[in-house]
């Protein structure tokens, strides 16, 4: 059956061209060693420990745990992690890897896996010959010490969090100042706040802050919900206090809540103390104020960037 003349005159201007597959090479590199994947950091002075507090959060967790000579990359995006978060733990699969239902991690090759963050402390018993039901105070002193971790826990993932993510953000002092001194005042505007940042602070504060702009007390209304609206020296003092009370809580003490070894809540803490040093002159005066907490934060920081190599 032979194409119509039009039509096959109007297929001649798309022609389609067919190229050779790409084969992969003969030689595949090999994982010389568990290998961290996370977000960048822009400090110079410690470039293998990344600049987001749930990265570096487990960063600590690797290296408080005892482990060594664990490689980093920031070269790989959230889209190519796990569910699309960092971190991820790229190791070699044991001998007799076990089968887990559903599957919780993603085949790299024949002879490793990728982990999702939330089985790093699985492997890590593993590789310490450690079964978590033996130690259920993970490390803190007694059961009570472990219960009041859990307040400590959310004291820094709510103000101190929220602080965090606040600082990122620009206010309308510097908004305005960035549009009045623009050249061209209609071809650069003043930024709006992210989308993923008031986000973050609607699930971190208590209660919800209230929409920045909407009319929604009447039917039909012609301004819908837009922004958030903040109160910045609420989220701020709320800030303030709560590193008033890790640095009383901290003391004179090696690790949090007195305990003889580091535990989860002392890797949760070095990674929002860093972020913080790291962050704006607002958020960071606050903690530099209290000098056993920026102390505290130099010595783990050492202890942990002595357990990281970059990838090789």
């Amino acid at each position: 059956m032979q194409i119509p003349q039009p039509l096959s005159s109007l297929f001649a201007h798309f022609p389609l061209h067919t190229w050779p597959p790409i084969l992969a090479g003969p030689e595949k590199k090999q994982l010389a060693a568990p290998t961290i994947w996370v977000h960048p950091s822009s400090d110079i002075d410690s470039p293998l420990l990344s600049g987001d507090v749930e990265c570096l959060k487990w960063q600590a967790y690797l290296a408080l745990r005892g482990l060594k000579n664990i490689q980093v990359r920031t070269d790989i995006s959230a889209q190519g992690a796990i569910d699309g978060r960092l971190p991820n733990l790229h190791v070699a699969l044991p001998e007799t890897p076990e089968k887990s239902d559903p599957p919780t991690r993603l085949v790299m090759d024949n002879s490793t896996h990728l982990l999702a963050a939330h089985n790093i402390p699985g492997w890590v018993d593993a590789q310490l010959n450690q079964d978590s039901l033996e130690y259920p105070l993970e490390g803190y002193k007694d059961e009570a010490a472990k219960d009041e971790s859990r307040a400590w826990v959310t004291l820094l993932e709510g103000p101190v969090h929220a602080a965090l993510v606040l600082s990122t953000q620009p206010t309308l002092a510097s908004s305005l100042k960035t549009f009045f001194l623009t050249p061209n005042v209609y071809a650069a505007p003043p930024p709006a706040p992210a989308p993923a940042l008031t986000s973050q602070l609607r699930s971190i504060l208590v209660p919800p802050p209230p929409p920045q702009t909407g009319l929604t007390s009447i039917p039909f209304s012609l301004f819908p919900e837009w922004g958030t609206r903040v109160d910045r020296k609420s989220v701020m003092a709320k800030y303030s206090e709560a590193i008033a009370a890790l640095s009383e809580r901290l003391g004179t003490d090696k690790w949090f809540l007195g305990s003889e070894s580091p535990t989860p809540l002392d890797a949760l803490a070095f990674a929002y103390l860093h972020c913080i040093l790291s962050s704006t002159p607002e958020v960071r005066t606050e903690l530099t104020k209290r000098v056993n907490l920026v102390a505290w934060e130099w010595k783990v920081r050492g202890m942990v960037r002595a357990s990281f190599v970059k990838s090789s």
